[in-house]
């Protein structure tokens, strides 16, 4: 079975998209209409901006988000998912491949969440940090014993899990998972603390928009970040899209489903690869992983 994955944030780069705005029709009028819902040029940031453009959440977002749907569009009938995921952010653009948002509902959503988060990221300093080497469970333990923000935040494959915070908080579990026997305990260069209960002034102002989008029957199941499970019911849905963003990306254990559910070729639409070398430290030899794309 065939499953399309979309990434989330960090995948950005200067020009992307570029080739599919001169080559394609669709692609160009998408563009076009995504710089009027948006009220600016996002497409000028996007092909010709900087990085540090690129790097603001509220370009960020609806930037990747952009990539990856124009980027499904342009497929056709190559487009034919059995089940979609996205990492983080990427769950907005798989809601869209999968039918189940508009692109125009979508896009929306996206640029309510990026300037959501931002807001609550100048609120309150936080940030986040991978930890590579470490069995789950002994990072989630030190987690708990801080008496400070500090959470899971991203189990993106086993050994690989990234955690979400204070700034004092990362700093202790950081130095805690060292003498734990991390390998490496990395600060990350973020705007702050994703997926954490820092977020939840976020998660509050994004759930209001979301009760107050329609949600279409998708064409096929999406597997989603707060519970990794297989979900087709639009309720379900918008509930699960809602607690994404103070819940940890289930990204191991939804991969491992999408496995156990038949999936075995994994598709990654958007910029970067990054879902690619996860995908297949997770599933190893038993699933094949490519890009929608080798050129946009």
């Amino acid at each position: 079975m065939k499953a399309y994955v979309f990434p989330g944030q960090g995948a950005q780069f200067v020009g992307m998209g570029k080739d599919l705005y001169e080559s394609s029709a669709d692609a160009h009028e998408l563009f076009e209409k995504a710089n009027e819902i948006l009220g600016f040029r996002i497409t000028d940031l996007m092909f010709s901006g900087t990085d540090e453009d690129l790097r603001q959440t509220r370009v960020t977002q609806p930037a990747i988000f952009l990539h990856s749907v124009i980027l499904s569009v342009t497929l056709g009938d190559q487009f034919k998912p059995d089940m979609v995921a996205g990492h983080s952010l990427g769950e907005f653009s798989a809601l869209v491949a999968n039918k189940a948002l508009s692109f125009e509902d979508g896009l929306k959503l996206v640029y309510k969440r990026a300037l959501a988060m931002q807001k609550a990221c100048e609120k309150e300093p936080s940030t986040m940090a991978a930890i590579l080497g470490l069995d789950d469970a002994i990072v989630e333990e030190v987690c708990k014993s801080i008496d400070e923000v500090v959470v899971p935040a991203n189990y993106n494959t086993p050994g690989q899990l990234v955690i979400s915070g204070s700034i004092k908080g990362i700093e202790i579990a950081c130095t805690k998972l060292k003498e734990a026997g991390a390998r490496r305990a990395l600060p990350l260069k973020v705007g702050g603390a994703f997926h954490s209960p820092l977020m939840e002034p976020a998660r509050i102002e994004l759930a209001e928009a979301i009760n107050t989008t329609h949600f279409n029957q998708p064409i096929c199941p999406i597997y989603q970040n707060a519970t990794a499970q297989r979900v087709t019911d639009p309720v379900q849905i918008r509930k699960n899209l809602i607690a994404q963003l103070t819940a940890p990306v289930l990204w191991t254990q939804l991969v491992k489903n999408m496995i156990a559910d038949g999936g075995s070729e994994f598709i990654e639409l958007g910029p970067g690869n990054v879902l690619q070398g996860l995908i297949s430290k997770i599933g190893g030899a038993q699933v094949m992983v490519s890009s929608g794309s080798v050129k946009a």
